[in-house]
């Protein structure tokens, strides 16, 4: 890893640098990348695994991810999961694996980028710049916890909660929920949720929805049979309403 002073980061409209978050259980290189990083004036926060990198970005939204797959509790793609469920914030994968499955994998759970080691600093602060660009400006910040009158969901933690007690989902209830916890106050086409959720080979198994929405409702509404939250809208989809 080399490099020469470049360009400093662009600031937002109240003239602060860019966060980065720096995912990597290598400390020597998560050194030498803060001090790269900071010379030209990013803030830097660091984790060590996934479970910290996700609770960092939840607790400090970050401008940028740069994160290696090779994680000690996680892969890295299940943290690029667990980002998409309620940020879209830009992820630059930095890692040591060449091969192109892997690469594939990663961009498909949602990475932005995909940087190998070893590399430049030069190459990795010019994909910082157009990451920082390229990301979409929100109309108001990322949403990590969404409550409503009856229940709680945490998205970066992926939890629910009822009336201060957890709630158990399966990995599919949740599923289904995040998907449309993401998309508050939106039409869910129902071949979009059973695509998201079981994959392109199940756009027609209308029943898988009504299944599961049912249980849902039980575990979250107040009154399963008039939900207030969780809306039918009758041969289209279904919509999340605070």
């Amino acid at each position: 890893m080399s490099g020469r002073q470049t360009e400093a980061p662009r600031r937002d409209a109240a003239g602060t640098a860019p966060r980065v978050l720096i995912v990597d259980d290598e400390p020597q290189l998560v050194r030498a990348l803060a001090i790269n990083l900071r010379a030209r004036g990013y803030r830097i926060d660091a984790a060590p695994d996934g479970a910290t990198a996700l609770r960092s970005a939840a607790e400090r939204r970050p401008d940028v991810v740069v994160l290696d797959l090779g994680l000690p509790d996680m892969d890295g793609t299940d943290v690029i999961r667990g980002l998409r469920g309620w940020t879209r914030v830009p992820v630059i994968v930095l890692s040591a694996r060449h091969a192109s499955d892997e690469k594939v994998g990663a961009l498909d759970a949602g990475a932005d980028d995909y940087v190998t080691k070893p590399f430049g600093m030069d190459e990795l602060l010019a994909r910082l710049r157009a990451a920082v660009r390229r990301a979409a400006p929100a109309d108001g910040e990322d949403l990590a916890v969404v409550e409503t009158a009856s229940f709680t969901v945490d998205l970066a933690a992926r939890k629910v909660d009822r009336g201060g007690a957890d709630v158990r989902l399966t990995p599919t209830e949740w599923h289904v929920l995040e998907v449309l916890v993401r998309n508050p106050g939106r039409l869910v086409e129902q071949k979009r949720l059973l695509r998201e959720v079981w994959g392109p080979g199940y756009e027609t198994e209308t029943n898988y929805l009504r299944v599961y929405l049912a249980q849902l409702r039980r575990k979250l509404e107040a009154d399963p049979s008039h939900p207030r939250h969780l809306i039918t809208e009758p041969g289209m989809g279904y919509r999340f309403e605070f």
